[in-house]
């Protein structure tokens, strides 16, 4: 069976996101080693920062390697980290550079990846192949803690799942290797870094607002898995539940609704998805009460996350300003690390002092803010001319 380079360079990216996904049992971890999540809340900090300074100095990595080669170095400090998260014996210095690892190697790699895929595909295909992609990426995502409930369910330590998360890395960055002595290993023709003149540009055009409600998404994407496991015990509900029925929706809806989903009205889809959104999150603080509820709300976020951050790529991309579709795609995934790394440090803050419903309240609160954001840009499109939508 012959398969379809894009389908393999799925697969890879599968491989190397699990790593990612074992950063929702951070907070197991450190709970274990006597930590508090505040603990694990520095651990998120000092991922964002290194992945921030990746993300800024991705472009010149891509220029100067090209864009397979710059995957692979980020696939060797994904295995650094996990073998680091697997080893770890105690909280301290250890522990937060394998935070450091983590934010260099995802993001690397989550910022080049759809860099690569503007290069494999055509303009009109690219929507669709961006929802296959990150249908990719979060299975891997989602495959992480489920490493940890299998781990348990086994008697097994969680560190199974950091060492599994290693391998999968390592054979990920293997094949990125091999595709750099391809002619997908060349150096890209044009200037892909970012700078300040290029990046106001990019902010002030339509792109910028999918580049804002990116992050805020990611605020609610990364709060949400990362203190998942203590939401969960404060109920006494099962954790894997929220995993297993946020990405099992999110993943089918990327991979099987996003070709009709591509062919709708962009901004009014992604108001509707939205609304699922924000509706999720009201029902995780207010109507979870049960295994059902719990897995409902799952799949709820599941739906309005999953789909919509697939239509704000694909906006943020092709809204971009001519010759500026690479510096958007970077900005998209600075604006998401900002949101997915940052807003749980904040959470773990938010947590030691006044407890889970402290964290809700926030969650809420940004949830809301995107609604309002997603609103006015559709009534925009509808009402106002083409140029403030």
């Amino acid at each position: 069976m012959k398969f379809q380079p894009f389908t393999v360079f799925c697969i890879a990216c599968f491989l190397l996101s699990i790593s990612y996904g074992t950063t929702f049992l951070l907070s197991m971890l450190v709970q274990t080693l006597g930590g508090t999540a505040s603990d694990a809340g520095q651990v998120f900090a000092v991922a964002m920062l290194s992945t921030l300074l990746s993300v800024l100095g991705s472009g010149h990595l891509l220029q100067r390697f090209g864009a397979a080669r710059s995957i692979a170095v980020g696939a060797l400090c994904l295995v650094g980290s996990s073998v680091g998260f697997a080893m770890v014996s105690s909280l301290g210095i250890a522990l937060l550079a394998c935070g450091l690892m983590l934010g260099i190697g995802w993001g690397v790699f989550y910022t080049i990846g759809p860099i690569m895929v503007t290069q494999m595909v055509e303009h009109t295909r690219r929507t669709h192949c961006f929802a296959l992609l990150s249908g990719s990426m979060l299975t891997g995502i989602g495959t992480g803690p489920l490493l940890g409930k299998f781990a348990a369910f086994v008697a097994l330590p969680t560190q199974l799942a950091f060492w599994v998360a290693a391998c999968a890395a390592g054979l990920a960055g293997l094949y990125f290797a091999w595709l750099a002595s391809t002619s997908q290993g060349r150096r890209p023709a044009e200037k892909v870094q970012i700078g300040l003149a290029s990046a106001l540009k990019v902010m002030s055009s339509r792109s910028g607002l999918s580049i804002l409600m990116v992050g805020l998404g990611g605020a609610i994407f990364g709060t949400m898995g990362s203190f998942q496991t203590s939401y969960a015990a404060r109920l006494g509900l099962d954790y894997s539940t929220f995993f297993i029925g946020f990405m099992g929706a999110a993943i089918a809806c990327r991979l099987l609704l996003a070709g009709w989903v591509v062919k709708q009205n962009p901004l009014a889809t992604s108001w509707v998805l939205t609304l699922i959104m924000a509706t999720a999150v009201l029902g995780f603080d207010q109507w979870v009460h049960s295994t059902e509820s719990y897995l409902a709300m799952a799949v709820l976020l599941g739906v309005g996350y999953g789909l919509n951050y697939s239509v704000i790529n694909g906006l943020a991309a092709n809204e971009a300003p001519a010759g500026l579709t690479a510096q958007a795609l970077l900005l998209f995934s600075l604006s998401y690390f900002i949101g997915v790394f940052g807003f749980p440090y904040v959470a773990s803050q938010l947590i030691t002092q006044l407890g889970i419903s402290a964290m809700m309240l926030s969650i809420e609160g940004v949830a809301f803010l995107v609604v309002g954001l997603s609103t006015a840009r559709w009534l925009a499109s509808r009402f106002s001319r083409p140029a403030l939508v």
